[in-house]
């Protein structure tokens, strides 16, 4: 199975969720995915939550990390998210408890439900939160490679010179074996 890896540099600004859900639903469109698939609506959603996450409990830059079949049709999409974030701090799942006019506290919860698999793992000068979203039994294979590139991007921008380069990451063994096609 090819995999098409697509990824987007977040800037710390809640205003940058909106934009992340709109180029997800960019990448989708342009993989062929369904908008209104309940794949499709699912990983907009999980995208929001963990972007979220990223930028508000952070308060840095973050990078966005897609993994999509190059071929939808050709077996059940499972997509892999991805979000990089330069803070060392584990993501903690809260409870919004019993206020139902709680604003926070629901996001990793949302995520746990939504997805087949989720975690997390040190990454570098910070950690990496991932989700598969799809298929349970195919897994987006590959972890793609590391995402100094996308930092040095960010590290141009004047108001986030603070970005530290992450080091390499060690491939995660897979079920099966893929292909990883980088796009910017």
């Amino acid at each position: 199975m090819q995999v098409l890896q697509v990824q987007l540099a977040v800037q710390a600004d809640p205003a940058e969720v909106s934009r992340a859900r709109r180029w997800v639903r960019d990448r989708l469109r342009a993989g062929g995915i369904d908008q209104d698939s309940p794949v499709a609506e699912t990983l907009v959603l999980v995208v929001s939550e963990l972007v979220t996450n990223a930028v508000v409990h952070t308060g840095r830059p973050a990078v966005l990390r897609l993994l999509l079949p190059v071929d939808p049709l050709a077996a059940p999409p499972a997509v892999r998210v991805e979000v990089f974030d330069t803070s060392c701090t584990a993501p903690a799942p809260r409870h919004a408890g019993a206020d139902e006019d709680a604003t926070n506290g629901r996001g990793l919860e949302l995520v746990e439900l939504l997805c087949e698999r989720w975690g997390w793992y040190p990454d570098g000068s910070g950690k990496r939160v991932w989700c598969e979203i799809g298929d349970p039994d195919a897994p987006c294979a590959a972890v793609a490679p590391p995402v100094a590139q996308v930092v040095q991007a960010v590290q141009a921008t004047p108001a986030v010179q603070a970005v530290q380069p992450v080091q390499a990451v060690q491939p995660v063994q897979a079920a099966r074996a893929a292909r990883v096609v980088s796009v910017r």
